[in-house]
């Protein structure tokens, strides 16, 4: 897939999904991966990996081995600034906008001074019905808490690794 685009493989991925009939969650049930994970994948955001392979030919026997190829090639994970533009993806960065001040608060008073990591994470969206019987979106962020760390220079390896070479 030399010459392939991110948008072209993505597109052609995107075209093997929908011919399957699948939604995202019937192929995260079928993977054991998350529903929001395999749209990474057939996005090109996240990288599949070889243990992952045969449940995802298996969930989708239309992919390609260069779109397998392409697929575990480790991907450009950018996006389209004009996104945020879209109401779902306005919506959901508003809602943390909104509440990101007090969830910041309570991992710090829970957890200490750090973040939730955006590498070590998972994340689902799930339908539940709500108490006034209305359908409701769940968005699960489920990030390792990650400390920061007292920036001491007896700590800093690089450092400790010069102390030890000269220079000429």
């Amino acid at each position: 897939m030399e010459a392939a685009t991110k948008q072209s493989v993505t597109n052609r991925l995107l075209t093997v999904k929908s011919a399957s009939g699948k939604t995202y969650s019937q192929l995260a049930a079928e993977t054991g991966l998350t529903n929001v994970y395999v749209a990474q994948l057939l996005r090109r955001q996240a990288q599949l990996k070889p243990e992952t392979v045969p449940k995802l030919r298996e969930a989708l026997p239309a992919l390609t081995e260069e779109l397998i190829a392409a697929m575990m090639s480790p991907p450009w994970r950018s996006y389209d600034p004009n996104l945020i533009q879209e109401p779902t993806v306005y919506r959901l960065n508003e809602a943390v906008m909104h509440f990101g001040e007090s969830i910041k608060e309570i991992i710090n008073e829970d957890f200490g001074d750090g973040i939730m990591s955006a590498i070590d994470f998972y994340c689902s969206v799930d339908k539940v019905k709500g108490v006034d019987g209305n359908n409701r979106v769940v968005v699960t962020l489920d990030g390792k808490y990650l400390s920061h760390s007292e920036q001491r220079t007896e700590n800093m390896v690089s450092r400790l690794n010069l102390k030890g070479s000269t220079s000429e």
